[in-house]
């Protein structure tokens, strides 16, 4: 599992045009699954999004939690995150999960995510066409694999 996680002052998902969600300060995770991931993936990824301290204290220091700072999270499914480049010029895209797997495992992460610490979670639509726009704040970028 991978998840790229920016620290946003804002963030929106739309599709077709419809704003599906949409957040102030906060992460936006993008969620990419593959074949071997497993509800314990899911779990330990959860666990670190919420713990993760990426947000400045009273001194400067990146020392918070999104918990910590009562910020939200968008969550969007983004197999692309599992492209590989590495021969030829466009990607390939099999080590990304089947989309029946990958959506159950993207549900049961917004799922924990919204049951643990009172976080507001919004998400895209698993699977289609979206527009992501965001104000990144830092910027702060962080890549978690598990």
């Amino acid at each position: 599992m991978r998840v790229l996680i920016q620290r946003v002052k804002s963030a929106s998902v739309a599709v077709g045009g419809t704003v599906r969600g949409r957040i102030g300060y906060g992460l936006l995770a993008f969620v990419g699954i593959t074949h071997a991931d497993d509800e314990s993936h899911v779990r330990w990824m959860c666990e670190k999004i919420l713990r993760l301290r990426i947000f400045e204290d009273e001194a400067g220091k990146m020392n918070r939690s999104v918990v910590d700072v009562g910020g939200s999270i968008l969550v969007v499914s983004q197999f692309t995150l599992y492209g590989d480049a590495a021969k030829g010029n466009r990607p390939g895209f099999t080590e990304a999960a089947p989309p029946e797997k990958a959506e159950r495992l993207y549900d049961e992460m917004v799922r924990r995510l919204r049951e643990t610490q009172g976080v507001p979670v919004e998400t895209g639509s698993f699977g289609a066409e979206m527009e992501v726009s965001l104000v990144n704040d830092g910027p702060v970028t962080i890549l978690l694999e598990r």
